[in-house]
């Protein structure tokens, strides 16, 4: 029996001799100094939230509030007033810590920062300084406070929750960052397939008498809706006429997804096409004769559609596709595209370029 005991002690023994051991071996330190500004927490709440916060850590023998108060006021200082290394370390030798862990947490703008030194009182040196930027929520104040004492400690935090809180930086924006191309665009563009015939068909013949190679003039509108620096995510509006130099008036409305790369003036871009034709029902006889009619009675005759100068003027529909380079010359932007418009009876292909000066905007309060 009495074997039993002696053999129980000793597992007692080995099981809390080193608890004992390291708790015997932890180094002391007192939360002091805290300086709170536009936070709803005031210094002393907020020491006493950084104290709980390295308390749970049990890293450190931490020196109780009502200890450090009444040492402090018994010699002469102000709890509320010890700022400043040279204080500190005064502070920290009176209480004979290892260790004092001080800071600031200031609200600026859109941000809460949180900046924690933590001073090593026998070297008299800043051991350790811990700067966070978290997004302006205030009820999350104490998750801040542990992200910022776990950084401080060496201790590893959820890199979920840190994501969820932290407040990155975003992106500068200007003439270098981001392109604003609105301004006149000019071109020309070449239409092949059925559809081209009928445009430079005779007038006589329902055509336009159009040329093969068409100018067009329009006016570029662009509003972006993501910038990473050197990418750039737009919608692109570009309103235009062709067909002019033929004595004809074909508008154009294009409306594109555009992707640039701004350092290296690289962009892609894609969406609809809206075009305004004449179109007319009609068939061909058997001498390939084109009758303009709404109804075929022969039903040897298959009724058609086909682009008719005397037609009704109808919304034609298509996709887009462009590809371009901005080159640059000081302030100056001149934006060069190809693009591809494909369809069943006709295929379109096309150069336009443009030009504009990046102005530096200007905002009146």
């Amino acid at each position: 029996m009495k074997k039993t005991i002696f053999f129980y002690k000793l597992i007692l023994i080995f099981i809390f001799f080193p608890v004992l051991m390291f708790s015997q071996n932890k180094e002391s330190i007192a939360i002091i100094g805290i300086d709170t500004k536009g936070v709803m927490f005031d210094n002393i709440s907020m020491e006493n939230l950084l104290r709980l916060e390295v308390e749970k850590t049990n890293k450190y023998e931490v020196f109780d509030k009502y200890d450090v108060n009444n040492i402090l006021k018994t010699n002469g200082f102000d709890p509320l007033d010890c700022f400043g290394k040279t204080k500190l370390l005064e502070v920290g030798n009176l209480l004979k810590v290892n260790k004092i862990l001080t800071g600031n947490i200031d609200k600026f703008g859109e941000k809460i920062i949180f900046t924690l030194r933590m001073i090593d009182v026998k070297n008299q040196t800043i051991e350790n300084t811990n700067v966070m930027e978290y997004l302006d929520l205030e009820r999350e104040i104490q998750t801040m406070a542990r992200i910022s004492v776990n950084n401080m400690l060496g201790i590893t935090n959820d890199a979920l929750l840190v994501d969820l809180l932290i407040n990155y930086e975003q992106m500068i924006s200007s003439p270098k960052t981001t392109v604003k191309l609105n301004g006149p665009r000019m071109g020309a563009s070449y239409i092949y397939g059925s559809a081209s015939e009928r445009l430079r068909a005779p007038e006589s013949e329902g055509g336009f008498d159009m040329y093969p190679i068409t100018s067009i003039f329009g006016f570029q509108y662009e509003r972006q809706y993501l910038s990473s620096g050197e990418f750039q995510a737009l919608v692109e509006f570009v309103p235009a006429l062709s067909g002019l130099e033929s004595g004809n008036f074909i508008p154009s409305l294009s409306l594109m997804n555009g992707f640039r790369f701004n350092k290296k003036g690289w962009e892609i871009g894609l969406g609809p096409i809206f075009r305004g034709i004449k179109y007319a029902k009609g068939y061909y006889d058997s001498n390939q004769i084109w009758i303009k009619t709404d109804s075929v009675i022969d039903s040897n005759y298959t009724l058609t559609r086909r682009i008719d100068r005397d037609g009704k003027l109808e919304l034609s529909t298509g996709l887009i596709i462009a590809i371009g380079k901005t080159f640059k010359s000081g302030y100056l932007n001149i934006p060069m595209n190809i693009y591809f418009v494909p369809k069943k009876d006709n295929n379109t292909i096309g150069f336009i370029f443009g030009f504009n000066i990046a102005k530096r905007s200007i905002k009146r309060y």
